[in-house]
């Protein structure tokens, strides 16, 4: 039986938007290439039980996008109009951030205050759109999300806190979740957690290691597996009910559900499945 409130999540953009064309753009880009397509993937989230989805805006950060003839606000405000357009009333919406592809001094080249400018770049432009609240997801580096975090801290909306660990409990770069618990928890965030990196048996003992450092609320969004390559394409190995089936042991741990490369709504409708199956 269920213990306690959990609100299903949305599964990937990227895997979703690629199954639906040959012409392999940066995500972010469909915003003004497919604004159509992207209402279809978040649509199809929606009416697969989510109820709170994420802006299509994941890599809309500033070194990326000057590459192009857009612009940040631009595509930040895009995603947030189409998301906003596809939800409705139906679900939350959530404006969503990922790492930096750079690394920050002393690893790489970024110093801190130029991520600081890029982050706060992406958030002002997403604020007019007015948002549910900021997901920041992904990242492997505890200090590149304190410096997000603590940016969008500033515009008192929801906070929500990820980043990708390996098998061992830690991220690429070192951080341990008790590390990403004492340096995050003080801004308060709405929920933290994990995303990205592995399936959810694997990403499972993650989850478990975050219940016993903090009460917050906490964010499952794990991958459909490890991809598999199969006549040379990354293949996802996890069919929509075995993620069903794998997800079924984070439902009494994790309050925010939801799925990372490779779900799609297919495997976001067998987790509502299992929602409704917890239900007395």
């Amino acid at each position: 039986m269920q213990q306690h409130s959990i609100t299903l999540l949305d599964g990937a953009m990227g895997t979703s938007l690629w199954e639906k064309t040959t012409d392999k753009q940066p995500v972010w880009r469909y915003n003004m290439l497919a604004p159509d397509l992207v209402k279809q993937v978040h649509e199809d989230m929606i009416a697969a039980g989510a109820r709170i989805i994420l802006s299509n805006t994941f890599g809309a950060n500033g070194p990326e996008v000057k590459r192009t003839q857009y612009t940040v606000e631009q595509a930040v405000r895009e995603g947030l109009q189409i998301a906003k357009d596809a939800a409705g009333d139906k679900a939350r919406v959530l404006l969503d951030i990922g790492p930096l592809t750079g690394l920050l001094e002393p690893y790489g080249d970024i110093e801190e205050d130029e991520c600081e400018e890029i982050y706060t770049e992406m958030l002002s432009a997403g604020m007019k759109e007015k948002p549910d609240g900021v997901f920041l997801e992904t990242f492997i580096d505890l200090n590149m999300l304190s410096v997000a975090a603590r940016c969008a801290a500033k515009f008192d909306l929801p906070l929500y806190l990820s980043m990708s660990f390996e098998k061992v409990g830690k991220t690429m770069m070192g951080n341990s979740v008790q590390d990403m618990v004492e340096e995050l928890s003080p801004l308060r965030p709405a929920a933290m957690g994990l995303n990205c990196s592995m399936g959810p048996d694997l990403c499972l003992p993650v989850l478990k290691s975050f219940r016993e450092y903090t009460d917050l609320p906490l964010i499952f969004k794990p991958n459909a597996g490890l991809p598999v390559m199969v006549d040379g394409k990354a293949v996802s190995p996890y069919t929509p009910a075995m993620f069903k089936q794998d997800m079924v042991p984070a439902l009494s741990i994790a309050s925010f559900v939801g799925g990372c490369c490779g779900t799609t709504h297919k495997h976001i409708r067998k987790l509502e499945e299992a929602l409704q199956e917890m239900q007395p």
